[in-house]
């Protein structure tokens, strides 16, 4: 089992001093931190007990580096707090305690250190001043111990208790893809550039190719450590080291994120819900410039907040979405620390609900924040979560990779969640998009409407062409879905489809008599034209004149012939009628079956259809464009 140990607690509490005589290591690695004697950035060090491997982060205590001490706290499961003795509770304590319970830290243990330079007196004193401080939070039954750094008292019992609240850590998830959050970036000579980081989630291989956010550049894994030994794969929750090939150690920072390839996306705002400090000096309002930690980033923002007021006060939970002036990757779920601007205390954290779909004006914020709850709601629950996003998108839909993008879950992981609605019709799966029914069905009502709506204005129309329902329902709306909404009308038999256009099942036009014999007229002059037809202005003037009617309406009769498959348009003169078309078609397979090669040429075909070049040409264009024939050189092969 891996276990992330974080420490927290007042500068010079002796966090450092426990956990070298934990494990043996000196997390402070920095030259600055050995003069000065106190540590300013994240320490590494291990310990293995049973079955447990201990992964320490030791992070500074001094206010002036709380920005360190949120990079090592993001990836840790257990809190080792830290009080000394001597001193208690003090400001830092505070904090550090408020930004552990605001990123719900899994558990941890209380050590009272110093014990050493305290009489028992003063140790329950501070075991009081600890039990006031923790009441009601995740540690309120954490196990306290009295410990000496400097004389060993309390640590093998404080191992014990450790070992303990390991065991009831409850383990990572294994169906979210890799995400690293890097905290430290150096070059090691013979190998280039290594970044490390806790490994929040999935697995990290040698030969992976990973993304690097926000910067976007694909990176590959040339190698893996963890717990100092290099390995094929790292799992999720160990510390880790990755030796990048061809990237420079300068261009990556800490802040940054590797991450499956292709799945994630760099977003300058998020929803997000947001939990006050009680002990915040004021109220969270909108318009104001915070610092937001995630993961080990550091990141300048805007906030809105999503309620009448606009504004949360302290203790109080709300609803924001944070504009930030950095992008950043992240997923839902994902916890948070703000910081006020200036000065830089912690007042509120919270959970990535979604990457921001708009800027959220006042008008439209309380929809917004239903949505938002019933996400927040939902965050337990996987085929919940997938609804939700689903039904929010509205006629838009998601792809599998849209949701993958906001969730980070593996595609096992979505087809689980997605599975039983899709199979139960509570979830439409159209053409690899997911859609509400409610949405489905309304964009179905609006073909119908629009196809309706058409007719009815034209009496002389039997169809609609598929482009005007496209440009009136479909402008906006990805073609996959545009296609499903046609094809489920089609076989319902509420529509019929003849080529580009659409018929309404039940509809009839309400042609005059007149109009009537002008479809007879026209159909009769093509068929018995055969293939030397006449030029189709000529059959409309002809038959306009015969009948009286006005030219633009035989004009539309003749459109008419044509969407219906009675007439077939070869070129922009040519018109065949279907009979005729389909004759020609089995008398050239006919005439190729008899030829070696399956072939025909121009003077072949213009004897076989008893044509001039005029015509033949044109339709052996046609025959090629149809798949009837295929080109070679002078010769066509007959399909």
């Amino acid at each position: 089992m891996d276990i992330i140990v974080g420490t927290a607690g007042h500068i010079d509490h002796g966090k450092t001093q426990l956990v070298k005589a934990l494990t043996g290591t000196d997390t402070d690695r920095l030259p600055e931190e050995k003069s000065r004697g106190i540590t300013i950035d994240l320490g590494f060090a291990e310990l293995a007990v049973d079955d447990i491997h201990f992964g320490f982060v030791d992070v500074p205590g001094h206010e002036r580096f709380v920005k360190n001490m949120l990079a090592g706290a993001s990836g840790i499961d257990l809190v080792l707090l830290v009080v000394a003795a001597d001193e208690g509770i003090m400001p830092q304590t505070r904090e550090h305690f408020d930004i552990c319970r605001l990123l719900e830290i899994g558990g941890g243990v209380i050590a009272i250190t110093k014990s050493d330079v305290a009489d028992s007196d003063l140790i329950d004193l501070v075991r009081l001043e600890i039990d006031e401080l923790v009441k009601g939070s995740f540690l309120e039954n954490a196990p306290v111990v009295a410990v000496s750094s400097k004389t060993g008292a309390g640590l093998d019992a404080l191992k014990a208790e450790m070992v303990s609240a390991a065991r009831r850590v409850r383990q990572r998830p294994d169906d979210l893809i890799a995400r690293l959050a890097i905290d430290r970036s150096f070059a090691v000579k013979g190998f280039g550039t290594v970044v490390t980081g806790t490994l929040a989630s999935g697995t990290l291989a040698e030969g992976d190719e990973l993304d690097l956010l926000p910067a976007g550049r694909t990176v590959r894994v040339r190698g893996v450590q963890s717990h100092g030994a290099k390995v094929q794969q790292s799992v999720a929750g160990r510390r880790t080291a990755v030796n990048l090939a061809g990237t420079d150690y300068t261009d990556v920072t800490r802040g940054m994120l590797l991450a499956e390839k292709g799945v994630l996306h760099p977003s300058q705002a998020f929803d997000a819900t947001v939990e006050v400090l009680a002990n915040a000096p004021k109220a969270l309002k909108t318009r104001q410039r915070v610092r937001l930690h995630i993961g080990t980033a550091e990141v300048l923002a805007r906030l809105a907040v999503l309620s009448e007021s606009s504004e949360i006060q302290p203790g109080e939970s709300g609803f924001v979405q944070l504009r930030l002036e950095t992008p950043i990757a992240e997923i839902l779920g994902a916890r948070f620390i703000l910081r006020s601007y200036s000065p830089q205390i912690t007042i509120a954290g919270g959970s990535v609900l979604r990457p921001s779909r708009e800027k959220v004006r006042r008008r439209n914020r309380e929809i917004y924040s239903k949505f938002l709850g019933k996400l927040a709601v939902s965050m337990v629950d996987d085929t919940a979560i997938a609804r939700a996003l689903i039904q929010d998108s509205e006629v838009l839909g998601l792809s599998a990779a849209e949701i993958r993008a906001v969730t980070g879950w593996t595609e096992k992981k979505l087809k689980d969640a997605v599975k039983g609605c899709v199979d139960g019709g509570i979830i439409v799966f159209a053409n690899g998009i997911y859609i509400a029914p409610s949405s489905f069905k309304w964009l179905e009502l609006r073909v119908l409407e629009v196809v309706s709506r058409r007719l009815a204005k034209d009496h002389l129309s039997q169809d609609v062409s598929l482009e005007a329902i496209r440009t009136e329902v479909f402008r906006s709306i990805r073609p996959e879905i545009e296609r499903a909404v046609i094809e489920s009308l089609r076989a319902t038999g509420k529509i019929f489809i003849k080529g580009e256009t659409v018929e309404l099942a039940g509809h009839n036009s309400q042609l005059s008599d007149a109009e009537s014999d002008a479809l007879a007229i026209m159909v009769e002059k093509f068929i018995g034209a055969g293939l030397e037809v006449p030029k189709p202005d000529d059959v409309v003037n002809e038959t306009a004149a015969k009948l009286g009617l006005q030219k633009k309406v035989v004009d539309t009769l003749f459109q008419q012939l044509v969407r219906s498959g009675k007439l077939i348009r070869i070129s922009p003169d040519i018109f065949l009628s279907a009979r005729a078309l389909t004759d020609l078609i089995d008398r050239v397979r006919e005439f190729a079956g008899r030829s070696p090669d399956r072939t025909i040429d121009v003077p072949a075909f213009k004897e076989l259809a008893g044509v001039s070049r005029k015509y033949a040409i044109p339709l052996l264009e046609y025959f090629d464009q149809t798949r009837i024939t295929a080109r070679r050189g002078d010769k066509r092969i007959v399909i």
